[in-house]
């Protein structure tokens, strides 16, 4: 396992429940591990998988029971209610480090070795394993797609758009709703964590810096400007910024090598499917491999590739066709996007569908 992070410490625990032996090897010291500054939207799908974990951190998950979607200047909306899909939330909203804090605890109790400040390069057999038997299978779940990487076949696309993360406080309290909020600027999403808002801004390249170099009061005043009046924003953390692309490796396997995570597939963040996506890798590679007698044989990794086909090019359409649609400014467009939402709120089984798509991926089908 190349990568200590969230992604790589889920897939070590899946295999080791399926009785299958791994060790993780991560570049970083465990500490610096677990002083991730992110914040994760996490689908209930994505909860059901760390339950069935033993990993779950509820007291550090915030709910969320709707789901607001809108375009600025246009008619047409969508909401999505927890209670209308019959499940407990339609996700959950928790700081990084308190996941990877529960993951590293069970890592450790499972007695998995954990080798830090050890980087493996790319194409290289991790080595000094605590076994030193021959590595049936290396799985790399570090770091995001490198383009550089010449081995495979890589689709690359950059959106000409930096994030914007913080949190803000509002004058009324959230109620467990989130909202995803598309402007000619970019999208902005508000979700529910604590007693505040988890803030993703988008925003032009070219703006970033001129963003980023805001005071909390001119930066509260465009975030009052990007997202309306249903809320007033009263205060602001400091700001943290990120460029945005799409990178994705069309197999995920190569020859007794897997890919999982963002280092198979890199999205943008409109609708929160990063993550949620490779949970549900992990938890489909451990499926495939349990009672293989070599993990990591042609057929196996074949077999998991397939079966992860539909839902990672549902998932990487899904959000690149978002971004495409909502970032047009031709009038004919924009009304159909207004009427697109419009229609979606209306026809339940359309939204039942695409909600349902949203939280537990291709196996809502």
């Amino acid at each position: 396992m190349v990568g200590g992070g969230p992604v790589g410490m889920a897939l070590a625990l899946a295999l080791h429940y399926h009785g299958i032996p791994a060790e993780i090897f991560e570049a970083r010291t465990r500490a610096d591990v677990r002083q991730d500054t992110r914040v994760l939207a996490l689908s209930d799908g994505s909860r059901q998988i760390l339950e069935w974990l033993g990993v779950w951190p509820q007291h550090a998950a915030t709910p969320i029971h709707r789901i607001h979607i809108s375009h600025r200047g246009s008619l047409g909306r969508t909401r999505l209610s927890a209670s209308q899909m019959d499940v407990p939330a339609l996700g959950w909203v928790l700081p990084a480090a308190r996941l990877i804090t529960t993951l590293d605890a069970a890592v450790s109790a499972a007695g998995i070795v954990y080798h830090e400040q050890q980087k493996v390069g790319a194409g290289k057999t991790p080595t000094n394993t605590s076994s030193q038997t021959k590595v049936a299978l290396t799985a790399w779940a570090e770091g995001a797609v490198n383009t550089a990487d010449a081995t495979t076949n890589i689709t690359a696309h950059d959106y000409a758009q930096h994030a914007v993360l913080c949190q803000a406080h509002t004058a009324q309290p959230h109620n467990h709703m989130a909202w995803e909020r598309f402007t000619d600027e970019g999208p902005v999403a508000l979700l529910p964590l604590g007693k505040a808002y988890a803030i993703v801004l988008t925003c032009a390249a070219v703006d970033v810096a001129r963003i980023a170099a805001l005071t909390d009061a001119d930066f509260l005043a465009l975030l009052q400007q990007r997202f309306g009046t249903r809320h007033r924003f009263i205060s602001v953390t400091p700001r943290e910024t990120f460029a945005l692309d799409l990178r994705y490796r069309q197999q995920p396997v190569g020859e007794r090598e897997v890919w999982l995570g963002n280092a198979a597939q890199t999205l943008h963040p409109v609708a929160g499917q990063g993550f949620n996506l490779a949970l549900r890798d992990v938890w489909e590679l451990a499926r495939t491999l349990h009672h293989a007698p070599d993990p990591g044989s042609p057929d196996r990794l074949a077999a998991y590739a397939k079966s992860r086909q539909l839902d990672r090019r549902g998932a990487i359409g899904f959000t690149h066709a978002l971004i495409n649609i909502f970032a047009s400014t031709l009038p004919p467009v924009r009304h159909a996007r207004g009427a697109g939402l419009l229609a979606l709120d209306l026809l339940s089984p359309l939204k039942n569908f695409v909600a349902r798509r949203m939280i537990f991926g291709a196996r809502a089908w």
